[in-house]
């Protein structure tokens, strides 16, 4: 295997040598339904390519990605990219306001560039609450070797997904959702939908399969932590270990040293971690639940085992100690802390704080405030500024495409009105290349995360209460990280600055599931009124539905896969390709 994979990076160097191009790479990958045991109790999970959690997409900048997905599903599919910007791309987003769904038994094939960008990332199914029953996978996004990264290359690179977990099923949630139920107390906590480990008999019955990280001593490992969960932000930390804090979300950060970190629905952050004990034992990796109460709290963490080589015994006594619950600021404060490196280059080599965006005027101002479950129209619903989004049968960006009259209106209100909620298909009017501010104004009694495609977005501040114009004074203008998700807790206030740079139709969504499928989501309208070549257009393959329908070919999408794997694809590929290459250059001698 080893010597395969060795000779198919020497083809690809090969081929982006010999015709200057980015490289391609191609995966087949089947989504459908495995049986995994994630607390012990065998139930029925997403799966990709037949792994739960799903593959690593493993690329480096600018490489384009090819992937041929087949539903095995008993009901529709999208994959979605988190943080994966699509530039000028949004047919590839994978959400129901760019895509129709892949029906079962059908298969649609995902081809996009990883334009300009680093980092870690992770991909999921968009539709129907079907992340809470897996169909995850982590995306890295290698610096190319001219960039420099501003760290040490590791010993390893690991990637861990923390989840809050039920036992029920994807559908008995959002049964339970479309009932007026809300989702309760998860029954765990897992970690690469393992655990937890029995570190106290009372609290965890036998038999349950845990993650064992192996690790050897002296060594600095690269640790990518993805909250994949449904609603639960999670404190990460390992017992007796630091967490120097390198990148998150495609940013590097200021290089810090923290021994715990809360890591909120959606977010994801890279750590070095370096073995420097004893190993006297094993140690206990841990995830536990923040911003809960008692009803609404697992009974017990979600643990792994980090296993030193020389390890002389089994992890035991008490887990490492979580923030205090009582301390409202702890969180609040940690995040503000986190701070973009603005002298490392990252996907470019200027650095990241050559772009200033705390010099760029401000176009647009929204406040978005969301409100806890209420009754719209009979149902019970999740609203932003007073409107629960409804999925048109004809996906938005087809409708734009074929300036379809009636399926949404680019009227979402820039602060919240004071009149019944009400359903709609109410799109951001964006203006292409202005800068937008957005206040994110959180009346729930729980922490939300809200993400934006299609771009990384600036944190510039966060507080308790209400925001108001003069909390701009409070901004940080110069050194807010860059990401793509950010939390906004209880009864308080977050504010992102974002560059409207990036042609398409981008989903403005919480990434907390339950407030997700009950409505928190909006779209973003951003038109480029000039005709630029480098924008994708309208895929061949597209799926049509709604009233769109007619235009879809007779099953024209279905292909087979290849009985070859997608190393051997992809090696063929590449020697085609050097091949033509090679014969048009012999042939201009």
């Amino acid at each position: 295997m080893l010597l395969r994979l060795g000779r198919f990076l020497l083809l690809l160097e090969l081929i982006t040598l010999v015709s200057g191009s980015d490289p391609y790479v191609y995966y087949d990958w089947t989504v459908s339904y495995l049986s995994a045991s994630p607390l012990g109790l065998k139930q029925q999970v997403i799966g990709i390519d037949g792994r739960f959690p799903g593959p690593i997409l493993n690329v480096t900048t600018n490489w384009n990605v090819v992937i041929n997905v087949k539903n095995e599903l008993d009901e529709p599919v999208l994959l979605t990219w988190n943080g994966i910007q699509q530039r000028k791309n949004s047919w590839q987003d994978g959400v129901s306001g760019t895509n129709c769904p892949i029906p079962a038994g059908w298969n649609w094939t995902y081809q996009f560039q990883i334009k300009d960008q680093i980092g870690s990332f992770f991909y999921f199914p968009s539709l129907g609450l079907q992340r809470a029953a897996g169909g995850f996978g982590g995306i890295v996004v290698n610096n190319r070797d001219v960039i420099p990264v501003p760290f040490g290359t590791p010993d390893g690179d690991i990637t861990l997904f923390i989840s809050d977990w039920y036992k029920k099923s994807h559908k008995g949630l959002r049964n339970d959702l479309e009932s007026g139920k809300s989702l309760g107390a998860p029954d765990g906590i897992v970690f690469n939908g393992l655990g937890p480990y029995q570190y106290d008999k009372s609290l965890v019955p036998d038999g349950i399969p845990y993650q064992i990280i192996n690790v050897e001593p002296g060594k600095t490992y690269r640790l990518r932590i993805h909250n994949v969960g449904i609603s639960t932000s999670l404190n990460f930390r390992i017992q007796n270990h630091n967490l120097l804090l390198i990148e998150t979300e495609g940013s590097y950060t200021v290089q810090q040293n923290y021994s715990n970190m809360d890591i909120h629905v959606g977010q994801s952050y890279s750590f070095l971690v370096t073995m420097d004990q004893n190993a006297s034992s094993d140690y206990y990796i841990v995830a536990s639940p923040r911003f809960v109460n008692g009803s609404s709290s697992p009974k017990a963490p979600g643990v792994a085992i980090l296993h030193y080589s020389n390890s002389q015994g089994p992890a035991s006594g008490p887990l490492p100690d979580p923030p205090n619950e009582l301390d409202k600021f702890f969180s609040m404060n940690q995040a503000r802390s986190i701070r973009w490196n603005v002298s490392a280059g990252a996907a470019r080599p200027n650095p990241q704080g050559s772009f200033r965006y705390g010099e760029i005027t401000v176009t647009d101002v929204y406040v978005i405030q969301n409100r806890p479950t209420e009754l719209v129209d009979g149902k019970w619903r999740r609203t932003l500024n007073g409107i629960s989004y409804i999925a048109p049968s004809t996906p938005l960006n087809l409708a734009q495409q074929f300036k379809v009259l009636g399926v949404f209106k680019l009227d979402f209100p820039n602060r919240y009105m004071s009149r019944p909620s009400k359903f709609d298909s109410s799109v951001i009017n964006g203006t292409f290349k202005g800068f937008m501010e957005i206040i994110f104004q959180n009346n729930d009694t729980s922490v939300q995360s809200y993400h934006l495609d299609g771009y990384a977005f600036f944190v510039v501040g966060m507080d308790y209460g209400v925001w108001t114009e003069n909390s701009r004074g409070t901004y940080n203008k110069w050194d807010g990280v860059a990401r793509s998700t950010t939390q906004v807790f209880p009864n308080a206030w977050t504010a992102i600055l974002v560059s409207l740079d990036n042609a398409g139709m981008w989903n403005l969504r919480t990434q907390n599931l339950d407030s997700w499928y009950l409505g928190q989501e909006v779209y973003v309208s951003v038109v480029n009124p000039e005709n630029d070549k480098d924008e994708v257009q309208l895929p061949e393959n597209t799926i049509y539905c709604g009233v769109l329908s007619v235009l879809q070919k007779d099953q024209a999408h279905r292909v087979k896969f290849s009985s070859a794997s997608s190393l051997e694809k992809m090696i063929k590929i590449v020697v085609i390709s050097i091949s033509v290459a090679l014969l048009g250059l012999s042939g201009s001698i």
